[in-house]
């Protein structure tokens, strides 16, 4: 009898959890159904490549073909070989032992896809040469390594065609882009973190989540995976561990993807404001987060309505100003004076927007250098350009331009603000004769105000491209990119990068 009425009960309550149970996901699923992490998770999955416009696919293939040259150049520095050495040390003992992704400019050397994908992204910033967007962040090197490596994984088991890379490219880019704009702090230039460790590390994993064809459900849980990995402080901007901000995002972006495939779980509003918990709002202090509308042929993509900025030498992006508005001033130097001679400087005023992490009056690194106001303007002034060759140490230490770099003051004006959307760089030389001349640029060759041609375009990556492949191979990888959509196996593109 004690038994019947212990298992009577048991029963009864397994029925009481089951309706329990029910209870909740009729309560729970409205809520997740209309949130904000839900309608992301409905865009990944259901984005198809008729819904890219014509300019969408012009310019993400522009944007592609400059992250791979900007990638090749960047296997020649003292950081991608730190990075790789360490990869390959990881791969030998044993982690990550399925080798079937290339490495850039490195033949037949293959790793895993999030090995890959990490020293590549390392190359991709190791300069810091790769496209800037508006809010602030370099969205393609989040991307571009994480979807080759993958694109090679996959390929053991089916074709991924140009058109889903594209797709699966355009789906990292818009997300990063769409979150960014829910924050008016990010539309200025960063004092907390560095963007692509945040935003770039959700965009490789939507992009993996869709090459890798999550359902909607694994797609909300991979956002959420990936908001457990990102984040790293701007205080390592301008030196060596900066270029490990891309390669993290594009790695643990895809871990973020494939984790998820593999059941992997997580908050499933971890995109949504929660008052009292935080999810992504961790990130920024004012985040409001909207809904995605859906996709489909009415579906406008932030990339439709804003282009790209692609630098012209390998520095922040803030440094594009000083120095168009230097080669500026220094032109008219030369046009009233028949030459241009730095003793003849009294001091270099230069107004520029408020920003601690590039001002840096006298750079000791490449690093630095490249986040630096004064380096870069100075540079310009007595060479009349940036290039690679300009961070090198032999020019780094040239007295003449420590003599410059004495003469240097900084103005902000409160008209010029940390905004890359709004900012602009001026120059004022006062010379010992009392004379004085202004150079200003308001919107550098390259913004996205003032894109570069294609000649241009073709220019930089061939120049960056040849440091590491024959000029065959440069042509080729232009055509392959150029005719994306015509591609019936993309992971022929990565094997071509070695």
């Amino acid at each position: 009898m004690l038994s019947s009425t212990l298992q009577n009960t048991k029963k009864l309550q397994q029925v009481c959890r089951q309706l329990h149970s029910a209870a909740l996901k009729v309560a729970v699923s409205p809520q997740y159904e209309e949130s904000v992490t839900n309608t992301f998770a409905s865009f990944i999955t259901d984005i198809r490549p008729e819904h890219l416009s014509d300019i969408v696919r012009h310019r993400s293939k522009r944007m592609i073909l400059d992250n791979i040259g900007v990638g090749l150049v960047g296997t020649t520095t003292h950081v991608f070989n730190i990075i790789l050495q360490y990869c390959q040390d990881l791969h030998s003992s044993g982690y990550g032992n399925t080798a079937v992704s290339s490495v850039y400019g490195r033949k037949d050397l293959m790793l895993s896809p999030t090995l890959a994908a990490y020293v590549n992204g390392v190359a991709v910033h190791s300069m810091d040469f790769d496209d800037t967007w508006h809010p602030a962040t370099h969205p393609s090197g989040a991307v571009v390594p994480s979807i080759l490596a993958l694109s090679q994984l996959l390929s053991k088991e089916k074709r991924i065609s140009g058109e889903d890379l594209l797709t699966a490219y355009n789906v990292g880019i818009e997300v990063q882009g769409r979150l960014m704009c829910f924050s008016n702090e990010a539309k200025s230039i960063p004092k907390k973190f560095h963007p692509p460790s945040v935003v770039g590390t959700m965009g490789s994993a939507a992009a993996a989540a869709k090459l890798l064809s999550l359902n909607k459900e694994q797609c909300t849980h991979a956002l959420a995976i990936a908001a457990s990995l990102a984040g790293a402080p701007m205080a390592n901007a301008a030196t060596l561990s900066k270029p490990l901000h891309i390669g993290n995002a594009t790695r643990l972006g895809l871990e973020a993807a494939l984790l998820a495939s593999k059941g992997m779980e997580a908050n499933a509003l971890i995109l949504d404001y929660v008052p009292g918990c935080s999810g992504f709002s961790a990130f920024y202090g004012d985040y409001q987060p909207k809904s995605l509308s859906p996709a489909g042929e009415d579906y406008e993509f932030l990339l439709e309505k804003q282009d790209i900025a692609f630098k012209s030498f390998p520095a922040h992006l803030g440094m594009h100003w000083i120095a168009d508005a230097s080669v500026s001033v220094r032109n008219r130097l030369i046009n009233h004076y028949g030459s241009f001679n730095p003793s003849a400087i009294q001091s270099i005023i230069l107004r520029v927007p408020v920003s601690k992490y590039i001002n840096r009056p006298y750079p000791e690194s490449e690093h630095e250098a490249r986040h630096s106001f004064q380096f870069n303007a100075c540079t310009a002034l007595l060479d009349g350009e940036v290039n690679i060759s300009s961070f090198s140490d032999d020019n780094m230490h040239r007295p003449d331009l420590h003599s410059l770099l004495k003469k240097v003051v900084l103005e902000h004006p409160e008209d010029n603000v940390a905004n890359f959307d709004k900012m602009y760089g001026e120059v004022v030389i006062v010379l010992k004769d009392g004379e004085v001349k202004i150079g200003r640029t308001d919107t550098f060759y390259g913004h996205w105000r003032n894109p570069l041609s294609r000649e241009s375009l073709l220019k930089k990556f061939r120049s960056n491209a040849l440091h590491v492949l024959e000029e065959g191979q440069v042509e080729d990888v232009i055509e392959m990119i150029e005719k994306m959509e015509s591609v019936s196996d993309v992971s022929q593109l990565p094997l071509s990068l070695q």
